[in-house]
């Protein structure tokens, strides 16, 4: 999908008001399907049997897998378009679900996350191809609300798989029930995706020219972005409880409160988060959102007790919210004819940080403590602050402030 400027007139509103809230159903529904396999990791080794290090093996499989899907997804979309792909892949997401709480052997395990981590990257992949032409069709910065909808799914995921869990709902009858609700709405909203713009028509001399290829070295300082924020991410979801037991001697009850918080500032953050964009402009945002997320990793470091350790988890959420949205939004502004293809390449670093950032500060903590094994994500988010102007090497576009907005610019959901 090529990234176009806004176009005026009363049909091309109707149809990104229908995109925009079909796009942030997406959202919502993808973050509430993850969440729902997540946390209920414990319920699934329990039902099939697994070892800490049979099941470490296989969910670090589901990232690897699920990068290889975003990158079919690229060259799928570059074929049949984003919105195809996505209408297709997320249905899948929702109802492959079914077969973890089914089966109850490691190989029936192993099918279906190979299927599901396909079809996960493959989504996460076109439906930032979705928001990266959509905020370029209404000229203004939305991209961070359509990852607060994301946010809001994963919270709503996890209070649904602790209901259940609590109420001791079997896995198959969770999953299958989250899917008889979620595959009919993405059968209904699915339409309302943003059809790609049609390419202009082909001569028999561009048949004979070779396909140019997306560069990689304007990217590469947004794939460092993207993996050291999801190393920073995957930092507070995998070792936050850990972090307050073992260092700051907090009861088992209160450690997963850090993780709640984390997730309920990083909704605030990405709900207010446009503004500040069309506001400051995306560079200073960056540079902005990573001081502060080293701050929050700092004082999580320096914590005396529990609750100044839980303060710094709140902090981090507010930093680290807008790196991930901002860098999709970069890719696809410098390559904008082929913006999906940059999208799917950035995507992949999402993964990588997820892979990298658990063992290593795992590693770390292991030979050391878990205050040294800190310094590693503070010191790479901070590592975002001179990285940030890549995301506008050309200078901010005049559209992210509502005052320079063009006829798009007053779109609406």
């Amino acid at each position: 999908m090529q990234v176009t400027e806004p176009a005026a007139g009363p049909a091309e509103d109707e149809t990104l008001r229908r995109a925009r809230f079909s796009l942030l159903a997406c959202f919502l529904i993808q973050g509430a399907s993850f969440a729902l396999l997540v946390t209920r990791i414990p319920a699934i080794q329990r039902r099939y049997d697994l070892g800490d290090g049979t099941l470490t093996a296989i969910l670090s499989v589901v990232p690897i897998v699920a990068g290889v899907g975003s990158v079919l997804a690229g060259a799928l979309a570059r074929r049949h378009g984003s919105r195809l792909v996505l209408r297709v892949a997320q249905p899948i997401v929702c109802a492959i679900l079914i077969g973890v709480g089914t089966g109850d052997r490691l190989w029936q395990l192993a099918v279906v996350l190979l299927v599901f981590g396909l079809s996960l990257g493959a989504v996460d992949a076109t439906m930032n191809m979705q928001g990266v032409a959509i905020q370029a069709r209404a000229g203004r910065n939305i991209m961070l609300g359509f990852h607060a909808s994301y946010s809001l799914g994963g919270l709503a995921g996890a209070g649904v798989a602790g209901l259940c869990a609590w109420g001791e709902v079997g896995l198959g009858r969770m999953y299958a029930g989250a899917a008889v609700l979620t595959v009919p709405a993405l059968l209904v909203i699915g339409p309302g995706y943003l059809r790609a713009d049609p390419e202009p028509a082909a001569t028999a001399a561009d048949f004979d020219r070779p396909r140019r290829a997306l560069p990689w070295r304007p990217l590469i300082p947004l794939c460092l972005v993207m993996t050291f924020a999801y190393i920073g991410d995957s930092t507070v979801a995998n070792w936050s409880a850990v972090y307050l037991e073992k260092v700051l001697d907090s009861s088992e009850a209160f450690a997963v409160v850090p993780y709640i918080a984390y997730m309920i500032t990083t909704l605030i953050g990405r709900s207010v988060g446009d503004l500040g964009v069309r506001r400051w402009g995306m560079v200073d945002v960056v540079r902005g959102g990573a001081v502060v997320a080293a701050a929050g990793f700092a004082v999580v470091l320096a914590a005396p007790h529990a609750a100044v350790g839980l303060l710094g988890f709140v902090i981090l959420g507010v930093g680290l919210c807008v790196l991930v949205p901002q860098t999709f939004v970069a890719g696809g502004r410098q390559s904008p004819r082929d913006a999906d293809a940059a999208v799917a390449r950035l995507n992949i670093f999402n993964y990588v940080g997820f892979l990298v950032g658990t063992p290593l500060v795992g590693g770390i903590a292991g030979v050391s403590s878990f205050r040294v094994a800190m310094l590693v994500p503070l010191i790479l988010v901070l590592a975002v602050v001179p990285l940030a102007r890549a995301f506008a090497p050309h200078g901010e576009p005049a559209h992210d402030d509502d005052r320079g907005a063009g006829p798009g610019g007053s779109v609406t959901a």
